[in-house]
């Protein structure tokens, strides 16, 4: 079943509809963690070192030192370094130092605690966030607790998921606390998943023509940048467009793409020309006055767009770009790293990267579009306010081209007639879905190329379009993204 993810504002409402008092919570999420803490023990490692906070996080923690210690485990419970035995070996430490809603970076005994815990070779089990990570961002404050584990209770937070969080958390469980959140609370955002969009997955009959896949063009190739948009156009190739056009602006590039006889290279403005029904605009497409000329023809186009890398680069320089963006009713897809993000919104990267779910909320509100800010957890911002975080992916994605990979395999799945939010999410899972094949294979992280992404890519999307008949509809679940129904 599709996994919700709250703000902390969120988790506060649903414990306040609950009717629950913080005892009762107190207790179960105590004993919730402390069974997760039993487990990680071996028989002889039986020494738990527990750090107490002053808040909530600090009462769970206590919870968890009392029900361990009545399972006959040795606890010791400490505040501050002073009162830790440095010389013990700990089988498990039990961060409860700060929890959701830390709002100002840890310093001081909390820091020296945090290394303490860091410096730890055993297992680190943290209760609902690793203390110093922002619960809402992902972002460190100050100093943060790498875990090994994490239990967090009633609902995942998007901390957990991007910037900082992955790095810090560790294996993530869920407990509810006997809490139906969902019932509490209906969730805005959700963890992509391949069961989150099953019920819009369309296998195909056997009756069928290429025209019916759809026909993508791509504007990009410019002097030095062909690569780029042969990556791109190849994406878009084999992840099912039943045609595709490059238009290169590169006069001096080849009649052919030997590596892809199959993609029509052509003068952008004969690609222009063309009936399609996606085009793909950004991949090694500069930032000329002619680039420039072809994306506004892209966007006063009724067609839906897919805008990357320098497209991206010269929306955020030009005022009437921007406008003609925000005014198109076609779909228009948004792919910016932290730094392009950055540019669209006249912020730095660092303002970006400190919450990277506002900012991708904004820019998909200022735009009138569907984006995802790429980076370690991307998120996605759908048009009309859903939002997700993706958790495939790895560090060998941090390569040239894997964003043009990326633009052309949303492009082709526009042009298979899935709705901008369903391409977005289901694109950016199933491309971080590849680079994770790729590594399971031997090739990678390290040394990881865009094209080799692009093979992987199409064996997961067949095999689950294959398996689309089993991944039947949950009984409750958020509506499929783009249809507008539940599923």
């Amino acid at each position: 079943m599709a996994k919700p993810i709250y703000l902390t504002g969120e988790i506060r409402s649903i414990e306040r509809s609950a009717g629950e008092v913080s005892p009762a919570l107190m207790e179960r999420a105590g004993a919730a963690a402390a069974d997760l803490a039993a487990s990680l023990l071996s028989d002889r490692d039986r020494d738990v070192l527990v750090l107490c906070g002053p808040g909530n996080n600090g009462g769970d923690a206590r919870v968890v030192a009392r029900v361990l210690a009545e399972r006959f485990h040795r606890v010791a419970v400490a505040t501050r370094p002073s009162e830790v035995a440095q010389d013990r070996h700990w089988g498990l430490v039990v961060d409860g130092l700060f929890g959701i809603g830390l709002a100002r970076p840890l310093e001081g005994e909390f820091a020296e605690l945090v290394s303490l815990a860091n410096a730890q070779p055993c297992p680190v089990l943290a209760l609902d966030v690793p203390s110093g990570i922002a619960s809402d961002t992902g972002r460190v404050m100050g100093h943060a607790v790498r875990a090994t584990h994490t239990i967090t209770f009633i609902g995942l937070k998007p901390g957990l998921l991007t910037l900082d969080g992955p790095d810090h958390c560790g294996s993530i469980t869920v407990a509810d606390l006997g809490l139906d959140a969902e019932a509490a609370r209906a969730a805005s955002g959700w963890v992509i998943s391949p069961d989150l969009f099953a019920g819009a997955l369309r296998p195909r009959r056997r009756n069928f023509h290429k025209g019916q896949a759809g026909c993508v063009g791509i504007l990009g190739g410019a002097a030095g940048m062909a690569g780029a948009a042969l990556l791109a156009g190849r994406a878009a190739l084999m992840l099912g467009a039943g045609r595709v056009y490059v238009g290169m602006l590169d006069p001096g590039a080849l009649p052919v793409d030997t590596g892809a006889p199959e993609l029509m290279l052509r003068h952008p403005d004969d690609a222009l020309g063309m009936d399609l029904d996606v085009l793909v605009v950004g991949p090694g497409l500069g930032q000329s006055e002619r680039a420039e000329t072809l994306l506004g023809a892209a966007l006063a186009s009724e067609i839906p767009c897919v805008l990357d890398a320098d497209a991206l680069n010269l929306v955020a320089e030009s005022s009437d770009l921007r406008h003609a963006c925000a005014r198109r009713s076609a779909e228009t897809l948004l792919t910016p790293h932290p730094g392009e993000a950055a540019r669209l919104l006249a912020l730095s990267t660092q303002d970006v990267q400190a919450d990277r779910l506002h900012a991708a909320r904004i820019l998909a509100a200022n735009l009138n579009a569907h984006a995802v800010l790429k980076g370690n957890g991307s998120v996605v911002v759908a048009r009309d306010g859903h939002w997700f975080v993706n958790t495939t992916g790895n560090p060998g994605m941090a390569s040239a081209g894997t964003g043009d990979v990326l633009s052309g395999v949303l492009g082709a799945l526009l042009a298979q007639g899935y709705s901008g939010e369903c391409a977005l999410a289901l694109g950016v899972h199933l491309h971080g879905a590849a680079a994770d094949e790729c590594v399971r294979s031997g090739s990678g992280p390290v040394g990881l190329t865009a094209g080799e992404l692009i093979g992987p890519a199409r064996r997961l999307w067949n095999g689950w379009l294959q398996a689309g008949d089993d991944l039947r509809p949950p009984s409750r679940a958020p509506r499929a993204p783009g249809t507008g129904t539940a599923y």
